[in-house]
């Protein structure tokens, strides 16, 4: 076998980027959408039983997803004495 990497020539293989504007969603300097300026994003990792659960009660309540989310950490928060945020 050649000590040469099976990905050697990918580099040739790959188009030269335009330099056109960028994408639709991809704002300034890439910061995203406007309708995330100014926000951060709250993440975790769920059983798949949780995502499905989560995502079907959003579809019956007629909500988003990050709708639920937020009435769930504004619930939290609440729980243990601070101030809700909700937005």
């Amino acid at each position: 076998m050649s000590a040469r990497s099976k990905f050697g020539n990918l580099k040739s293989a790959v188009p030269v980027a335009s330099t056109a504007a960028p994408q639709s969603g991809a704002g300034e300097g890439g910061k995203g959408p406007a309708s995330r300026q100014g926000r951060k994003q709250i993440a975790g990792f769920f059983s798949p039983e949780m995502s499905l659960s989560l995502h079907m009660l959003a579809r019956r309540q007629g909500r988003s997803l990050q709708a639920l989310m937020t009435e769930a950490f504004d619930d939290v928060l609440r729980k243990y004495g601070e101030s809700p945020v909700g937005e």
